[in-house]
């Protein structure tokens, strides 16, 4: 353990995430346990560029330092005159080689995950630091990360700190709206084409709006225009028109957000929107969404549904679930069963139980206008 005593009044802290973007927003809490402990402290991170949009406006952090996923000899070197020894504490969330390497050169103390022990690389790692934290691989991520404050004697588990200081004027439907994302960044995480477009008609049934959001990828626009181009009811789509700031702010004011194992379901969870989560392979013990309020208890394995405070997690839980790898097919663009599988009353189940608890909380439905946001224009772009 490092005594934090130690450290200097205003201590250099620099908290390292080389991962993607979800990654990087589960890393938030960590984030918010430093800085309750140091709020005089200079709190700096360093994540892979394009990463740092997910931490736009996030009140904890004094600056976001980016580094490319692949660099050249010189810009690693540039990279290392920056950060050699600049910082009195630098804290790495993964048991990499380069975050490694980078703790080491950053910081005057440094404490980070390392392997299991008897792992490759876990004696080697653990000389590095001045505290070296075990990975234990059963744990959520975020417990994980939360482990590392232990580490230094902080406690806490504050909820995700979402993208903030964005307006969606001209955006938000004032009628109550529901946000799908049916697009996650790999195939074998995506649930049918059939089934969104279902939930889309089952949900304009109730009078909730739909809105649909993706990324502003080619290949995206092509699967979404696959997906809503059959649709038998309006929906507004929104893919590549907002900002991760403007897409929380969104989620915010949804009465309901359905979306697959992708960062904008970890972004709807933090928001404190109603979730409801489709995992597939993916073990929600280790990557479940994480809540407004915190996770208590852990996510079980496997579960027709699972609620845990705003989010509702939904599983076809076949013998197999979750299996952990990469689709039926083991690769990305692979399909997976219990996704494909996936009914649409099961998931249904689902989103009318989360906005009766949004009812239930809420007074009435959660709406962009009961959250402030009166005057907003239609949304653009429907597709009939």
């Amino acid at each position: 353990m490092i005594d934090v005593r130690e450290l200097p009044e205003r201590p250099r802290i620099l908290v390292i995430t080389l991962r993607r973007i979800g990654d990087v927003l589960l890393t938030t809490p960590l984030i918010r346990v430093l800085r309750q402990a140091f709020p005089q402290a200079t709190l700096d991170m360093l994540v892979y560029a394009g990463s740092d949009e997910i931490l736009k406006g996030n009140p904890d952090i004094d600056r976001v330092l980016t580094v490319l996923q692949r660099q050249s000899f010189g810009q690693t070197l540039a990279l290392a005159g920056r950060l050699l020894r600049r910082y009195d504490l630098a804290i790495s969330t993964q048991a990499g080689d380069r975050p490694t390497f980078l703790a080491w050169l950053a910081g005057r103390r440094r404490i980070g995950l390392v392997p299991c022990k008897g792992e490759f690389g876990a004696h080697w790692k653990s000389w590095m630091y001045n505290c070296a934290v075990h990975a234990e691989p059963s744990n959520h991520r975020v417990d994980e990360l939360l482990r590392l404050a232990g580490a230094l004697g902080l406690d806490g588990r504050p909820g995700i700190v979402c993208p903030q200081g964005a307006s969606i004027d001209r955006l938000a439907p004032q009628t109550p709206y529901a946000v799908l994302h049916a697009s996650p960044m790999y195939r074998y995480k995506q649930w049918t084409a059939d089934g969104w477009r279902a939930l889309a008609k089952e949900l304009a049934a109730r009078q909730i709006s739909v809105v649909a959001t993706g990324g502003p990828d080619a290949a995206e626009r092509a699967y979404l225009d696959a997906v809503w181009g059959a649709s038998d009811v309006p929906v507004a789509r929104l893919e590549g028109k907002l900002d991760w700031p403007q897409l929380a702010a969104l989620l915010a004011g949804a009465a309901v957000y359905v979306g697959p194992d992708t960062s904008v379901t970890h972004l709807a969870a933090g928001t404190g929107c109603p979730t409801v989560a489709l995992y597939g392979p993916t073990d929600p013990r280790l990557w479940g969404p994480w809540p407004a309020g915190g996770l208590a208890p852990s996510w079980a394995a496997t579960g027709r549904i699972q609620q845990r405070g705003n989010v509702w997690l939904v599983q076809n839980a076949l013998p197999c679930t979750p299996c952990q790898k990469e689709g039926c097919d083991r690769r990305i663009d692979s399909h997976s069963q219990c996704l494909d599988e996936l009914p649409v009353r099961q998931v249904l189940t689902a989103v009318d139980q989360a906005l009766a608890w949004s009812r239930e909380r809420e007074g009435g439905w959660r709406s962009g206008k009961k959250i402030g946001m009166e005057g907003h224009m239609p949304l653009p772009s429907v597709t009939p």
